[in-house]
């Protein structure tokens, strides 16, 4: 069995297959250690955008966390912690990038090519998160730049941010560097796409005698992460499944005192303000973003990037913005067509997984399994995303250690998705969707990476938590076939959801 990615996703994973009684599997990492998104994203001042205390796994409360909103620092010993206590180490597989993976239907194997050669696994899950390859803006002439260029999921720490710098974008990632490279840049040229709701965060240090006790009565963990828990699941339905107007407002007003408070120029303010509701985006906090831009060398640019040079940005207003170091904070391609999948996949029938996307709505069964790939999983696929990022993963490595398992019961070779399971599912989703904020508001003009190509937003699932964990836990097994290369000797037509449009 092969686990693709060693990231918080392929670590839970592994440590459910070994709870589950299976240890004949292997890891593979493309890097030389684990925590994916924690490794990979080392900019100033990197951290989660919730709570600590909802963000680790629900059997691994960590009762030694410094911040409440804990830096990517504390989330790569995090991982590390898991994977020796919990004995993953002997099954991770570094330095091994997948290149491409197919399907061999005489043998019902995945064959999985690598840069250290070639493995034959029954299962493959796919375990390498959603936030994994940079996103390079389309820039007329950026090679011809010649100062430092860095994306902000691969920093540069020899880079000088001291001189003239620029940032190209104003996500989740921008709201955390604009500050930091502010206190180190003789100028700073911030541009900005679309405005973003940024509220207050509410960090702060956990004390010591606070940690103490956590150590010493780990039942007192439960108390601030059951307080997460509810806030997360308030804020995901109230804000992004049903869009409750006191919900959105409260926390619009929030932002916008913030906005108030911190820039005293009006026109500045209407600038920083958008025009779409909050949710329509990444939920961004900050208590120094906005403050940020009332500082004398900052600047805000909102003109369209037209071209660069070998000196800086021109923008579609015809000014020319010198600049020696250019930041881009422009996320992650998500719905991109390199990145579904990230390298050539091979179904069942010699079916290419990028051309099924490209021409199908993008949609798993229970966010986790197509019809067109047996024997295959994938952690947080589209629908599986509810308002807690451990408990997706948690819920789709039970749902394929489930499959796994009653497929090694039956002596079963092939385990395959029914197609009217696949369509009732995605039938189901697209319609509960449409009750979100998503299709309520005026989110087109937030330009969300939420949306994809279909006018759809697979990233996230229309259900509460408690009905996701249930349900990816008790699905029936008769949503699948459990059979042997014999039975797929009668070949069908791969099922797909609906033409794109």
């Amino acid at each position: 069995m092969v686990v693709v990615g060693a990231g918080f996703s392929g670590i839970g994973t592994a440590i459910r297959l070994r709870r589950a009684g299976i240890h004949d599997f292997v890891v593979l990492e493309r890097a030389g250690e684990v925590g994916g998104i924690w490794r990979d994203n080392t900019y100033p001042d990197v951290g989660v955008d919730i709570p600590i205390w909802g963000y680790c796994y629900s059997f691994e409360p960590n009762p030694n966390w410094r911040h409440a909103y804990a830096k990517g620092e504390e989330l790569r010993s995090y991982a590390e912690h898991c994977v020796e206590k919990y004995g993953v180490r002997p099954h991770l597989r570094l330095d091994t990038e997948v290149s491409g993976m197919r399907f061999d239907d005489d043998r019902d194997e995945w064959v999985v090519t690598t840069s250290r050669g070639t493995y034959r696994a029954r299962f493959v899950i796919h375990a390498f998160g959603a936030l994994g390859r940079p996103k390079q803006p389309e820039i007329a002439g950026l090679d011809e730049f010649a100062g430092a260029v860095i994306h902000s999921a691969r920093w540069d720490h020899e880079a000088k941010t001291s001189g003239r710098v620029a940032v190209i974008g104003t996500g989740s990632s921008a709201v955390q560097i604009i500050p930091e490279v502010a206190d180190s840049a003789a100028e700073l040229v911030v541009f900005q796409r679309t405005p973003i709701w940024v509220i207050p965060k509410p960090d702060f240090p956990v004390p010591r005698l606070l940690r103490w006790g956590f150590r010493r009565l780990p039942l007192l963990l439960s108390i601030p992460r059951w307080i997460v828990l509810v806030w997360l699941e308030v804020l995901y339905n109230g804000v992004f499944r049903f869009k409750l107007p006191f919900v959105v407002t409260l926390l619009e007003r929030l932002a916008g005192a913030a906005l108030r408070r911190q820039v005293p120029d009006p026109r500045l303010r209407e600038r920083l303000s958008p025009s779409y509701r909050f949710g329509c985006k990444f939920l961004t906090l900050s208590n120094r973003y906005y403050r940020t831009f009332a500082r004398e060398h900052v600047r805000l640019v909102s003109a369209d990037i037209e071209s660069a040079d070998a000196t800086g940005i021109r923008t579609a207003d015809g000014a020319h913005h010198p600049i020696d170091t250019l930041i881009l904070a422009t996320g992650f391609e998500v719905f991109e067509r390199t990145s579904l999948p990230r390298y050539p996949i091979l179904g069942a029938g010699g079916t290419d997984l990028g051309d099924y996307f490209a021409a199908n709505r993008i949609v798993c069964y229970e966010g986790v399994t197509l019809p067109v790939c047996p024997n295959a999983f994938i952690i947080h696929g589209p629908y599986s995303m509810t308002g807690s990022f451990f408990l997706t993963i948690e819920n789709a490595a039970a749902h394929a250690v489930r499959c796994i398992t009653e497929a090694r019961r039956r002596g079963a070779t092939r385990v395959t998705v029914t197609d009217e399971a696949f369509t009732r599912f995605g039938d189901e989703m697209i319609a509960r969707q449409a009750s979100s904020i998503f299709f309520n508001s005026n989110c087109e003009q937030a330009r969300s990476f939420y949306f994809d190509r279909n006018g759809d937003v697979p990233l996230f699932r229309p259900t509460t938590s408690v009905e996701a964990w249930w349900r990816m836990r008790r699905f029936p097994l008769t949503d699948y076939v459990f059979g042997s290369r014999i039975d797929a000797a009668r070949h069908r037509e791969p099922a797909g959801h609906g033409e794109a449009p």
